[in-house]
This record gives structure tokens, C-alpha cells and sequence, in this order.
């Protein structure tokens, strides 16, 4: 089956989502540059993505995997590493079918999510592996840091992407 991937002006515009998400994440972490590095990240898009890694129910996937043995970590400090995973196909159809949101701000908050995430698993805050209830609750809670994050900044149409998450940030108490 053929996906459409994104294209030169596309991968530009990821390039600003990637940055003002970094920043804005960064900047509610209290991260420096240095931290940043703790939590070493690449992101992959539709044309690089194996065909294990295209999902059919998410605009991005997280895999982990262990950095080490190359020249700049050596060999005995080996750490994690995370691979955004981005479903190109699914990003453009979803701007493409709801004018109200643009590529730009729904990727930030594809990132802003993603890296969170990162955050997360990298400060020992929560496990990379948990499944059913847990996982649930951490991406509950993953939403609203994300909309925490990205409330107040100005971007064009980035509330109407806000404002389709919202039922992803209400977690149910059952008494």
C-alpha cells in the first residue's frame, strides 16, 4: 500500500515544529543543553520507517533502543536512545481533513507529546514497557503535561488543536 510521505516544504515545516517543541519542553523541564543530551532522540519519517514501525493508529510511535560503542559514548556507557517514528500518512490526512488545524501546530504537539515521553522515561519518572491501565493513565497524564506546555504559546490555530486533545487529558476516577 502506498502512504503519502512528506514532502520538501513538509520536512521543513517538521524541522520548525521540532525546534519549538524542544524549546518550549525545555523550557518547562528547566532543561539546559546538557540535560537535553541525557535524553538523546532522532526522529524518522514515513521514507525511512521500516515496515514494522508504520503503524496504523497513531501519528507517532517511540521506540527505544541502547546508544553506545560509537565514538562519542563509549562502549561502557551505554544508555538509552529514543526513535520518533512519525506516520506521515496519518499527520497529512488529519490536516487535510480538518481545516481548522495546520501541519505545523498539530506536529509540535506531536513532538511536545513525544518528547514529554522522553522526559519521563529517561528521568525514571515512569517505564518504558508498562501495557493496559498504566499505559493508559501515563498518556492520560502525558496529555496534560503536553497541553500544560503548549497553553500558552502563540501559534496560529495551535488552540484548535489543543481543543481536539481535551478528551484525552480527562482521566475517570471510578469510586
Amino acid at each position: 500500500m502506498d502512504f503519502k510521505a512528506f514532502d520538501y516544504e513538509q520536512l521543513l515545516t517538521l524541522g520548525n515544529a521540532l525546534h519549538i517543541a524542544e524549546e518550549v519542553t525545555a523550557d518547562f523541564f528547566k532543561f539546559s543543553t546538557a540535560q537535553w543530551r541525557r535524553h538523546p532522540f532522532d526522529v524518522k519519517t514515513l521514507r525511512s520507517l521500516t515496515k514494522e514501525e508504520i503503524r496504523g493508529d497513531v501519528f507517532a510511535m517511540l521506540h527505544r533502543g541502547l546508544l553506545g560503542g560509537e565514538r562519542y559514548i563509549p562502549t561502557i556507557r551505554k544508555k538509552d536512545y529514543y526513535l520518533i517514528c512519525l506516520q506521515d500518512h496519518h499527520i497529512l490526512e488529519a490536516v487535510s481533513r480538518d481545516k481548522a488545524i495546520g501541519l505545523l501546530p498539530l506536529l509540535v504537539y506531536i513532538f511536545t507529546h513525544e518528547l514529554v515521553h522522553i522526559v519521563r522515561f529517561g528521568s525514571f519518572l515512569q517505564r518504558f514497557d508498562v501495557r493496559g491501565s498504566k499505559r493508559e493513565e501515563e498518556e492520560q497524564r502525558v496529555h496534560n503535561i503536553t497541553y500544560e506546555i503548549l497553553k500558552g504559546v502563540s501559534l496560529n490555530k495551535l488552540d484548535c488543536v489543543l481543543d481536539a486533545y481535551y478528551g484525552h487529558r480527562i482521566c475517570y476516577v471510578s469510586v
